[in-house]
């Protein structure tokens, strides 16, 4: 069980590093993509804050997953955006659905496998 957590962290990290680091430095071209994702895109580009905002949050938690420290905060944090992702290609690019499933589930595991670092969050205090 160890070893699967931490090679779904590392390439969970990787990915994470490798998107973020991509489009900050422009290393990738623009994918191919179908006019409903290009509006969606056009829309979140008028933000122009939003997407810089998730892939630093990508950065810094694909970090956090190469390096094995604070895991736990890292699932956390990511968890909003890999819905995102999962949810964004299950609508507008049904053919990315593999690698979001992938993310969205490996999450889901890392958070699972952490899951005695979470109890404490769900105990109500009187």
């Amino acid at each position: 069980m160890k070893i699967t957590i931490i090679i779904i962290r590392s390439l969970l990290g990787l990915l994470f590093l490798f998107t973020s680091v991509s489009f900050f430095l422009h290393l990738a071209p623009e994918p191919v993509s179908n006019e409903n994702f290009k509006a969606f895109n056009a829309g979140l580009m008028v933000s122009t804050y939003l997407i810089p905002l998730a892939k630093s949050l990508e950065f810094l938690c694909g970090l956090s997953f190469i390096t094995g420290r604070y895991v736990t905060l890292a699932n956390l944090i990511i968890l909003p955006v890999t819905l995102n992702i999962l949810l964004i290609n299950f609508f507008l690019t049904p053919e990315n659905i593999p690698i979001a499933l992938f993310v969205f589930l490996g999450n889901l595991f890392l958070i699972y496998s952490h899951w005695g670092n979470y109890k404490s969050l769900f105990v109500a205090k009187g």
